[in-house]
Formats: C-alpha cells, sequence, structure tokens
C-alpha cells in the first residue's frame, strides 16, 4: 500500500520516457497509489484527466489542483472560478500545491501571497484538505495559515524541508508532514531529526518527480517508483519496517483525504 503523495505527472520531462513506462515502473516497484499534481492552470484538466484514466497494473491515480507560487502573478477571479470547478470533481483530493517561494520570486511576493491565501476558502467550501509548498519563507507560510484559520481544512506541508520547531508549529496548525528525497541526502539532517520525532499518524511520503530524485537516484530524473528508496529511509530513521511505514503513511492519506482505502 506504498503511496507517493505528490507527483507530476504532465510536461515534458515525460517526452522521452513516456508516462507509461513512468507507471509501469512504479507498479512493478510496489507503488500501489499516486497523488498527482496539478501545479498550474494550464496542467489542472490533464492532471484530472489522467486520474479519470486509472488502469488495471497501474497505480491508482487521484488529483491535486492548485497555483504553484511560481505562477502566483496568474491567479485572478476566471483562475479562482476554473479552479473551484473542477475541484469538484471527486477526484480532486487536494487544493494545491500553493504558498510562498522566496527563494526563485518568480512571481512578486504580494501576489504569492494573495493566491496562498485564496484558496483557503475554497478549500472550506469543498471541504478538500490543502498541499502547501514553502521555501525560504518559513515564518511567513505558519504566519498565514494560522491567520486564515487554515488548520479547519488541514492539509500538507509537502516535501518537508524545515527543522523541528517549524514541525511542531505545522503539526499544531493541523498539518500533516510530506518527506521527499530530501530526506536520503547526506547533508538533511534536520529533516531526518524530524522524520525520526515526528507522529506516526502524521508522516507521508513522496517524491516530487521529477524533482529531486533521493539516493541512489540522485542527479537524475526523479519518477514515482523511486518513493520507495524515500520510504527506506524514513522506516529506517524510525526504527520499523519498510512495510509498516508503507501500511502507516496509506492510512494516514486516508485519514486526511478519504483517500487510498485499498487504492
Amino acid at each position: 500500500m506504498l503511496v507517493d503523495s505528490h507527483c507530476h505527472l504532465v510536461g515534458s520531462h515525460l517526452d522521452e520516457v513516456g508516462l507509461a513506462a513512468v507507471l509501469e515502473r512504479a507498479q512493478a516497484a510496489g507503488v500501489a497509489g499516486l497523488v498527482a499534481v496539478g501545479a498550474e492552470r494550464s496542467d489542472w484538466r490533464p492532471t484530472l484527466a489522467l486520474a479519470g484514466a486509472a488502469r488495471p497494473g497501474r497505480p491508482a491515480l487521484q488529483a491535486s489542483l492548485g497555483q504553484h507560487p511560481h505562477e502566483a502573478k496568474d491567479w485572478n477571479a476566471a483562475a479562482e472560478a476554473e479552479l473551484e470547478a473542477l475541484a469538484a470533481d471527486p477526484q480532486v483530493r487536494f487544493i494545491g500545491e500553493t504558498g510562498l517561494d522566496w527563494h526563485y520570486d518568480l512571481s512578486p511576493r504580494p501576489a504569492q501571497e494573495a493566491a496562498f491565501r485564496a484558496p483557503v476558502q475554497l478549500a472550506r467550501r469543498l471541504g478538500q484538505p490543502r498541499v502547501v509548498h514553502t521555501r525560504e519563507a518559513p515564518e511567513e507560510t505558519l504566519r498565514i495559515l494560522a491567520e486564515e484559520d487554515a488548520g479547519q481544512v488541514g492539509g500538507i506541508i509537502h516535501c518537508f524541508s524545515e527543522d523541528l520547531p517549524f514541525a511542531r508549529r505545522a503539526l499544531d496548525l493541523g498539518f500533516h508532514l510530506s518527506f521527499s528525497g530530501i530526506v536520503t541526502f547526506k547533508n538533511a539532517a534536520a529533516i531526518q531529526e524530524v522524520a525520526a520525532w515526528a507522529p506516526g499518524d502524521r508522516i507521508l511520503v513522496e517524491t516530487d518527480s521529477p524533482y529531486l530524485a533521493p539516493v541512489p537516484h540522485r542527479g537524475k530524473t526523479n519518477e514515482p517508483a523511486f518513493v520507495v528508496h524515500v520510504a527506506a529511509r524514513v522506516a529506517d530513521l524510525r526504527g520499523i519496517t519498510p512495510g509498516r511505514l508503507a501500511e502507516a503513511t496509506a492510512r494516514n492519506l486516508e485519514a486526511l483525504c478519504g483517500w487510498p482505502h485499498s487504492c
């Protein structure tokens, strides 16, 4: 029941390898489910179409739709209306990813904040949890989540890359922590500390593919099959078997969004 809680399955990174091959490798690796993320408006409909086209012999697929902070400058009333219409589909389990990225600043910071705040009301109306992206803006991310009372819907701090104090506060706000390939890196002591410590009913694993491939594939294009390495590292840090970690994280995802009961 290993589930990759965050991967990107639409984009040019699949032009050479092909989506079918990627899904087949995931299935062969023992990955039972995938949350496919459409992180910009042009990806929403193709990502949702993938969720609606799951096939036997491949991992089950559900969707998460939102506006990445890199694209926040393009957020407007029309985008919000389209997102609300698409997110009403039962195969959309999360709103996101949205958040703040002050490393690249590809959208102005006020635009990032506006596009981060707006989907809270949408998530409440639909009763869906959120997926949060945060990079080099930890205090601002937590402040906005608190101000918007985001704990009413909860969600995921995806690709968790902050320290233990941040983790405590995120958990207090009602969020889960999802660990990516970063947890396998040698210089990731702070994240590894959180992965070892975090409550067992509040953790998830992901690839964020095609980015951040875990050891032993670091430097390559990431894909959902590699979530097995993330799960193995988190399990090792927690002193449990990968099988138990897979079962726990699948249960946690089900508790959070109603999926993947038997996928």
